[in-house]
């Protein structure tokens, strides 16, 4: 029988899910996507599907994978949507459908405990703050008793936390297999058992990092693989372009200085200046931020970036490279003394070498820019403007191998890959474009899911007319009065998410303001707390007598914020999220169009509103029972042409026309709550 007909009757009234779960209902999007996801994984190809909320599309890729016999590799997008996937899904399907699987996980080095850089970050006196001292003793501790070394097993450790880079290694200081615990090594131990599994769940950022540099263990996993599923894949373009581009700060730079001078003193002390060399290397950095310019993101077309006197920023350039060079003369006869020393001298080269790169011209199919932050912070990119051609190049084009000895033959031969992209949000046409064009995927085939939920009943938009507009230096303030108001109403069960961090602190200070003293509304704005203590408290709600909270949020709180229930039933949009115009990667992009003769306002920042209002639009409802009211505060999405095009990218939810009918909407959320209750 056909995979796709074997899934179907696991789907169905009565399969087997539905007698596992008594909370099961069958859903006809749920088993068409699973059954286009299973003829892929039996004939091969590219499936793109956009699967609406609701949908349930983990358990569609999830079943015909394990009933598949493929190995699969699983990407996501973030570590803990890995951790979900690995923990909870994959053991609980396994058992439902009667099916054994070797699953492993996989994340990048800095997930993993390195028990070198630990010993040597207990034994390094410039380690004074008692604070880093009492974690790094802690982590020692659980380093004792742990598995799989993986850092998210050590409760109570913020992701902020200064001892994370101490005890965890990078590609630039890692030591291989030089290293003296390269045996018992975290990292080697997961990418064993990675090339052992079934099915491998991996993160974007990990797949990509290995697409640039060949060195996170994908390399070897993915020839043996014969299908591959993104899931979350509306963030593989940005997390691509991020990887496939070339990139050099100030962080790496002073690590390696810092590094220079703890293993010169001690493993080569007296035999060259240490605390000289790493000093140059430090005063090369911070003449380097000097010569930038003013803090910001800019554009880098010539031989400097704007901004910047070229003449200053590459006698700055060569200055570093020449305090890296000397740096490396002085490992090169040393190297051979200790692992950590020939590890260094081999750093030398990667930074003199993009060093050069960064001192000529950028190349004609990339974009270039500086990123200066506060302090010594400097950041030099350069980056394809998207990964289609890498995308058609270097990764759907790629066969699969029969693996040799008793593990996983292949008695076929060579069989085309099958290729799955799933997410909530792909696009805001038929074809996906938005997903399709900049992924190098056109031909795929191309499937969209419709959510189940009822959003004229479970929801309502409203679009404040009387608001100033967006441009107006008073709009922030009044979105703090709209939404103060409102969550006063309902008591808390707010999220308000905005464009730009300027919005989110206008906002979160107004809102601090009115509600300071915390006994009616609990005020969370991001940044002040780590995402997953603020995600936690916003969740609690009201609960054990807490008063409700209102959370002004930005960037990543744009998707992946998920609580459903009456925990939240507001969501205000400050503005229409328009790609930044000053940001140099937006501007090639929409170069390139205008040079091809098109709209880049049309072809580029309208579909990118689109799919980001849609993923905003997305964190207010989450379930079958959950009820809610969207607010976007732009006019311009009721008075502007282009306004139609995004309100088709939302969820047909009823429409809210006046105050008084907003007001409305706010006390039958309310009722309905207490009802509950």
């Amino acid at each position: 029988m056909p995979l796709a007909e074997v899934v179907k009757e696991v789907f169905a009234p009565g399969g087997l899910l539905a007698r596992s779960d008594a909370q099961f209902r069958p859903r006809e999007g749920q088993t068409r996507m699973a059954a286009a996801v299973a003829r892929t994984m039996e004939e091969g190809g590219k499936l793109v599907v956009e699967a609406g909320t609701g949908v349930g599309k983990t358990f569609s890729y999830l079943v015909p994978a394990l009933l598949s016999g493929e190995r699969v590799l699983l990407s996501t997008a973030t570590k803990a949507l890995q951790d979900q996937l690995f923990a909870r899904d994959l053991p609980l399907l396994a058992e439902v459908l009667g099916v054994p699987v070797r699953a492993a996980l996989l994340k990048g080095r800095a997930s993993y405990l390195c028990l070198h850089r630990m010993v040597q970050a207990r034994q390094d006196g410039a380690v004074t703050d008692r604070n880093v001292v009492r974690v790094l003793a802690k982590v020692e501790d659980w380093s004792r008793t742990t598995r799989s070394g993986d850092l998210a097993e050590l409760t109570g450790l913020d992701e902020r936390s200064p001892v994370i880079p101490l005890v965890t290694s990078t590609r630039e200081n890692c030591l291989g297999a030089s290293c003296p615990r390269a045996r018992e090594c975290h990292v080697n131990i997961a990418r064993r058992e990675a090339l052992a599994a079934d099915i491998v769940v991996i993160n974007h950022h990990l797949f990509f990092a290995d697409m640039a540099v060949r060195e996170s263990g994908v390399a070897e996993l993915l020839p043996s693989v014969r299908v591959v599923v993104f899931d979350e894949a509306h963030q593989i373009s940005e997390t691509g372009v991020q990887f496939l581009g070339l990139q050099l700060s100030s962080g790496q730079l002073l690590d390696f200085a810092r590094d220079l001078l703890a293993a010169g003193l001690a493993h080569a002390r007296g035999l060259a200046d240490w605390v000289v060399l790493a000093n140059r290397v430090e005063r090369g950095v911070d003449d380097l931020r000097a010569a930038g310019g003013a803090q910001g993101k800019r554009g880098w077309a010539g031989m400097a970036p704007e901004g910047a006197d070229s003449a200053a920023w590459q006698a700055s350039l060569r200055a570093l490279a020449s305090a890296c060079a000397q740096a490396q003369e002085a490992l090169d006869t040393l190297s051979e003394t200790a692992p950590d020393l020939a590890r260094l001298y081999e750093r030398s080269t990667e930074l003199l070498a993009r060093l050069a790169r960064f001192a000529g011209p950028c190349s004609d199919d990339a974009v270039r820019w500086i990123d200066l932050g506060a302090s010594t912070q400097v950041r030099l990119v350069e980056s394809p403007l998207d990964i289609a051609h890498a995308m058609r190049t270097r990764l759907l084009t790629q066969p699969t191998q029969s693996v040799q000895g008793d593990e996983w033959p292949d008695p076929e031969g060579e069989r085309e890959r099958a290729w799955i992209f799933t997410s909530a949000t792909l696009g805001a046409d038929e074809g996906l474009t938005w997903f399709v064009e900049r992924c190098g995927l056109e031909g795929a085939e191309i499937l969209r899911v419709d959510s189940p939920f009822d959003y004229a009943t479970q929801a309502a938009l409203y679009v404040p007319r009387h608001l100033p507009k967006p441009a107006d230096p008073a709009h922030s303030a009044a979105i703090a009065r709209l939404a103060g108001d409102a969550a006063a109403r309902i008591g808390g069960r707010t999220l308000v998410l905005t464009t730009t961090l300027k919005a989110l602190a206008l906002i979160g200070d107004a809102l601090h303001r009115r509600f300071g003293d915390g006994q009616s509304l609990s005020v969370l704005v991001q940044g002040e707390w780590p995402k997953r203590r603020l995600m936690e408290r916003f969740r609690e709600g009201s609960m054990h007598g807490a008063p409700g909270c209102i959370l002004v949020a930005s960037a990543t709180f744009w998707e992946g914020f998920d609580v459903p229930g009456d925990s939240l039933q507001l969501v205000i949009i400050d503005k229409l999220p328009f790609p930044p115009p000053g940001d140099p990667l937006v501007e090639a992009r929409s170069q390139r169009i205008e040079e091809a003769g098109g709209s880049s306002f049309q072809q580029y920042s309208v579909p990118e509103a689109a799919v980001a209002l849609k993923q905003g639009a997305g964190r207010l409802i989450r379930r079958e029972s959950d009820r809610g009211v969207l607010v976007v505060g732009d006019t311009r999405l009721a008075t502007m042409g282009y306004g139609k095009r995004l309100l088709r990218a939302l969820p047909p939810m009823r429409r809210l026309e006046s105050p008084e009918d907003f007001a409305a909407a706010l006390d039958d959320l309310l009722a309905a709550s207490s009802d509950a209750v």
